[in-house]
């Protein structure tokens, strides 16, 4: 299975708000609002970094309840397969693909579309993969049988799955630059 990471190219990959402090954090997504008034980023909503903070906290005691194994507080994000979708996040974008066959696949969880709406109290539609994270093995029987979103949904017309978020709690050594 190959996965992206989509970044912007005067970032640099893997560079996570995350790892910052909340207020670091909170500049550079006003520092983004200002500057990058048309990427996706920009459009964020004031409580982004709080939110993806709380998501983290959920997907982090998910993951452990699996067994996984977490080498970083928080996860690095990629998604299965190409989303051109994704592109439009940053005004100047690049991506890294990187083979399932070169991770730990212990340190690697999944959700089907983004975290925040999977795990969102505000969307109950008694979809399966709702509030869930899933393993390797696991989400490959749910991508066999939903298909990948970016396929039946490239532009957010049926839910907000866009694609199959992964999420990697370790760090990362490899990967093949577009």
């Amino acid at each position: 299975m190959v996965l992206y990471h989509y970044f912007d190219k005067k970032i640099r990959p893997f560079k996570n708000l995350s790892d910052l402090s909340e207020e670091e954090a909170n500049q550079i997504l006003l520092s983004i609002k200002d500057n990058k008034t048309n990427s996706m980023c920009a459009k964020r909503q004031e409580s982004y970094i709080s939110d993806r903070r709380r998501f983290e906290g959920i997907l982090r005691e998910e993951f452990l309840k699996k067994g996984g194994r977490i080498e970083r507080n928080v996860p690095h994000y990629l998604v299965v397969g190409k989303c051109p979708w994704l592109q439009s996040w940053y005004e100047d974008c690049d991506y890294i693909e990187i083979d399932t066959a070169d991770l730990d696949l212990r340190t690697v969880s999944f959700t089907y579309g983004d975290s925040h709406p999977t795990f969102s109290d505000k969307i109950n539609d008694g979809k399966e993969y709702r509030k869930k994270l899933y393993t390797y093995e696991e989400i490959l029987k749910i991508i066999d049988k939903y298909g990948l979103p970016q396929d039946w949904n490239p532009d957010g017309k049926h839910g907000p799955e866009r694609y199959v978020e992964v999420h990697v709690w370790s760090d990362i050594q490899t990967g093949k630059r577009s």
